[in-house]
């Protein structure tokens, strides 16, 4: 059973599972997927302020703190309990692609990597990715999860604006800046 879950699930198995919590949850619990509202709750519950934002009554929502601590501890299951062992593996396309990008060592592509404090690229990265993240998801109303997975499930054209406008984001930076990063 290890070794099954130790290896990553194709497109086809992982994406229905997935995708099976939108009617799960509208049908189930008549509640909306997205993650990004979890740190609202969690702002709102630890810190008390005369801020309007914060100031609802987040025990209604407090099933998304549950399933953010599930993600949370399903991560960690997966990266560390069942971690793999056997080293990255890229297809010749996609080591051709990266070399032709300026990849030449893959190692530098691993999370541990590039989101680590003991470098000071690893830090700014941090720090400014999760301030253009919470800025974007404020933003746009949303997480990207929120909007490709529900909105576009439920036919949102604000969450059909807003995944193109992800899309061409990551596009961008994975083109114009990942490569002059290191």
């Amino acid at each position: 059973m290890k070794e099954l879950l130790s290896q990553p699930w194709p497109w086809y198995i992982s994406g229905p599972l997935i995708g099976l919590m939108v009617p799960a949850l509208l049908i189930l619990a008549n509640r909306h997927f997205g993650i990004s509202t979890t740190f609202r709750h969690i702002c709102a519950a630890c810190i008390p302020s005369g801020l309007k934002f914060f100031q609802y009554d987040w025990k209604k929502e407090s099933w998304m703190l549950f399933l953010a601590l599930g993600i949370v501890l399903g991560g960690w299951i997966g990266g560390v309990l069942l971690e793999n062992p056997e080293p990255l593996a890229l297809s010749d396309a996609a080591q051709k692609t990266l070399s032709e990008q300026g990849f030449s060592n893959y190692s530098k592509l691993q999370p541990l990597s590039l989101f680590n404090f003991s470098n000071a690229t690893g830090l700014v990265l941090l720090i400014l990715g999760g301030f253009l993240v919470g800025f974007g998801t404020r933003w746009a109303n949303g997480c990207t999860a929120g909007h490709a997975i529900m909105g576009l499930s439920l036919l949102s054209l604000a969450s059909f604006i807003a995944v193109i406008g992800f899309f061409i984001g990551g596009l961008a930076i994975t083109h114009f800046v990942y490569p002059y990063l290191f």
